[in-house]
């Protein structure tokens, strides 16, 4: 009956190990995330600057200036958003950029904003032009041009705006134009996680849960999660279902064990995905190199998705690299999946 509860929970929700948030998350990712830069876990090199920059404008009673967040899903750009409104003791507007489809959205978010507050916008690479070219003017000059009526007869209106600082979020800087990232005071990088605080994360939250979880089994989560707090935290309650169920509730190495096998996670936190494209790698191109489109052509995934979800952990680990003609698998991967390297693999790998 177990295993028919995880398939069928499969099936809703193929892959445990994807750093997206899910909706179903979004309730229990609040109640879990820390509110301010003290719990805050990891990520040294933004929270030093970050802090000072926050007291700072703090004495002189005004607001941060404009801050852009980049980096993979799920490492905490969203959590970071609000412990700097918390921290400014202000409030937080929160959207995203495709949902700004016309100017007026826009205007209307930013016209409700008080002295102080923060607008938050998750994915602002994919932000309207139109939109982002009326931010330039909100963001330098806290004012909005608004081009009333049509024809000759149009005019322009300039509305002011009370001093807010914007948080942009991106997963992909490259994609942000340069006017745009030249607007922003402070911008930061959010690295993968060292596994010693993804570990201090899961026994955080394990606590938070009312969780009866050993260190061990804390331990043995940690190296699985991919380096990624929303990844640990989702194997964190999937290791909680499976002992509710199965056991007395109590989580132990052992315990956490049989969950993440059973869900097919293995020791170095790859899923059945990443190892479909690993082996199309070794087995069908013999090891690489081989181009982006056609290697999503064979495991039967969108470009986007494996050079922005599996491929930077892939490389994180050491198990492919890039090169001009494309990507490889490296000695590390082979021997991860138990596969021989042939004479002329081995003389690649050299």
């Amino acid at each position: 009956m177990t295993e028919e509860f995880y398939k069928l929970d499969e099936d809703l929700n193929p892959r445990l190990v994807d750093p997206k948030e899910q909706a179903e998350e979004e309730v229990i990712e609040i109640t879990l995330r820390p509110q301010t830069l003290g719990e805050f876990v990891g990520q040294k090199q933004i929270k030093a600057p970050l802090n000072i920059s926050i007291e700072a404008a703090k004495k002189r009673s005004e607001p941060i200036e404009h801050v852009l967040l980049y980096g993979n899903p799920g490492l905490g750009k969203t959590t970071l958003a609000n412990i700097i409104a918390k921290e400014m003791g202000t409030n937080i507007k929160i959207t995203a950029g495709p949902a700004l489809e016309r100017v007026g959205d826009l205007a209307a978010i930013l016209s409700n904003l008080e002295e102080g507050d923060v607008l938050f916008i998750d994915e602002i690479h994919r932000m309207n032009k139109t939109i982002e070219e009326v931010l330039y003017s909100a963001m330098e000059d806290f004012a909005i041009d608004l081009i009333l009526g049509k024809g000759p007869a149009a005019r322009t209106m300039r509305m002011p705006l009370d001093k807010f600082t914007l948080i942009g979020a991106t997963t992909k800087m490259s994609l942000l134009s340069g006017p745009l990232r030249d607007r922003f005071g402070h911008v930061f990088h959010l690295n993968f996680y060292e596994h010693s605080d993804i570990e201090k994360i899961v026994t955080r939250n394990a606590k938070i849960l009312s969780l009866d979880a050993h260190p061990e089994a804390c331990e043995v989560i940690s190296k699985r999660a991919r380096r990624t707090p929303r990844v640990a935290n989702r194997l964190l309650k999937r290791v909680r279902d499976f002992a509710e169920v199965k056991f007395d509730g109590k989580i132990d190495k052992d315990i956490t064990h049989q969950a993440l096998e059973m869900l097919s996670i293995d020791e170095h936190g790859l899923d059945e995905v990443d190892k479909k494209i690993l082996t199309a790698i070794i087995e069908k191109f013999e090891g690489g190199p081989v181009g982006l489109n056609t290697l999503a052509a064979a495991v039967a995934e969108e470009m986007d998705t494996i050079e922005s979800i599996y491929e930077p952990y892939l490389l994180q680990t050491g198990m492919i690299e890039r090169t001009p003609r494309g990507r490889k698998a490296t000695k590390l991967a082979y021997e991860h999946l138990g596969i021989k390297l042939n004479k002329k693999q081995q003389e690649g790998l050299l």
